[in-house]
Parts: C-alpha cells; structure tokens; sequence
C-alpha cells in the first residue's frame, strides 16, 4: 500500500492535468448542451410545423445515437471529404457531449415550459404580453426553477460521459487513472478515481442546488441561497 501512495504522488501532477481537462469538457460542454436545450425545448413548442419538426428530428436523433459514435464521427470523419473540418480534441469533446446532453436537456426544458399552471399563460394574455415578453417575463422563470433538479441529473451525467472521451486521444482523468493503474494495481487506482469523480460531482450538486433555491427564492418560494450557510436568523431576515 505504501508504494501504491508513493506512486499515486508521483503521478499526482499528471492527475492534475486530467482533472483540469475533465473540468473543462464538463464546463464546456454544460454550457453548449444549456444553448441547445433550450434552442431545441423552445423550437420543439413552436407553431411553426417545419420548425417543430425539425427540432424534434435532431432531438430525436442525438438521443437516439451513441455518445460514442458521435464522438468518433466528429473526430475522424469531420476531417473527411466533404466536410475538410478538423477540429481540436478537446473541441471535439464538448462538441460532442453539448450535442448528446442538449438534446436530453431540450426534453427537461420543453417538458417544464408545460408544467406551468395554465393560469399563468391565461394571466399572461389578459396584461396584452407579445410571445416574447410572455416567455421571457414570466412562463421561462418558473419553468427554471422546475427544470433544474432535472438538469442537475443531467450535468452528472455528462460528467461520467466525459469518461469517454479519451478514447479521441485527450488525456483526462480516466487516461491517467489508467496509467496509474499500470504503476499501482486495478484496485487502488480504480478507487481513487471514484472518489474523484465522487467529489467532482458533489460539488457540481452543490452548485447546481444553489441555483436552484436562488431561482424558487425570485418566484417567493424559499430562501436565498445564503441562508444554507447564515444562521436560522439570517435566514429569517433574507425573508423578512
């Protein structure tokens, strides 16, 4: 066990690395698969039939083919005739997962648009409010909040899909777990990487858990965010 710690510190700045390009291929790819959530959830309610049907088809066609595939195809095939497009791994990484996790992410945002009370479009049409001003000011804020728990699911997700990736050649965190593996044994190595991959994705909770109470807390349903760290007081007074 000693020598599995003394090789685990000597790895450590390798280990490092892989993290950080983790954390980039999540953050990365977290904020495309956002744009393309909601891009997709709004276009798959348009009235428009072409525009409907279009966003459902890519939606479909994301969830309905392997993250794998897709990554393979955006990394070796792009490059091909007649595309000539070749992309950096890393892009191609969040490429890859925004693409796959939006379109799960485009679900949770349509589904949540109409799990607003019905009162609320009704109240929006009796003030006069254009589509725009209705979605923007008063539909999408609730359907926020409703929407994160979801998206929080999702975000771990993509998380562990960025295991995955190192099979384009970037060398994250699971590529140096392997390594370590060659200088430690299976257990050991594969043990720490769960811990890692444990607290990366408690701290991502986390986070996600403060949006959420600060997004319920704008609606008047709860607490600010501040109040899980101030006293019950502070707390009483962020209400008051």
């Amino acid at each position: 066990m000693t020598d599995d710690f003394a090789a685990l510190g000597a790895a450590l700045p390798r280990i490092l690395d892989g993290l950080l390009i983790t954390v980039e291929l999540t953050l990365g790819g977290a904020a495309l698969a956002l744009v393309i959530a909601i891009a997709l959830g709004l276009a798959a309610r348009a009235r428009n039939v072409v525009l409907r049907g279009s966003a459902r088809t890519v939606i479909e066609f994301f969830r309905g083919t392997s993250l794998l595939v897709q990554l393979f195809f955006l990394f070796f095939v792009l490059p091909l005739p007649p595309f000539y497009l070749e992309l950096e791994p890393v892009a191609v990484g969040i490429v890859g997962l925004g693409l796959n996790y939006g379109a799960y992410g485009a679900e949770v945002v349509r589904g949540s648009i109409n799990s607003v009370p019905a009162g609320q479009w009704e109240a929006t049409t009796a003030l006069s409010m254009s589509r725009s001003q209705r979605m923007r000011r008063v539909i999408f804020p609730q359907a926020w909040a409703l929407m994160l728990p979801s998206l929080n699911n999702l975000l771990i997700q993509l998380l562990k899909g960025t295991a995955v990736v190192y099979l384009i050649t970037i060398v994250d965190l699971t590529a140096e777990l392997n390594r370590l593996r060659v200088d430690t044994d299976v257990f050991f190595a594969y043990s720490f990487g769960l811990i890692v991959y444990f607290l990366l994705a408690s701290v991502l909770s986390f986070g996600m858990s403060l949006l959420e109470r600060r997004a319920k807390h704008r609606l008047g349903r709860g607490d600010a965010p501040r109040g899980i760290f101030g006293s019950a007081r502070s707390a009483k007074g962020a209400n008051a």
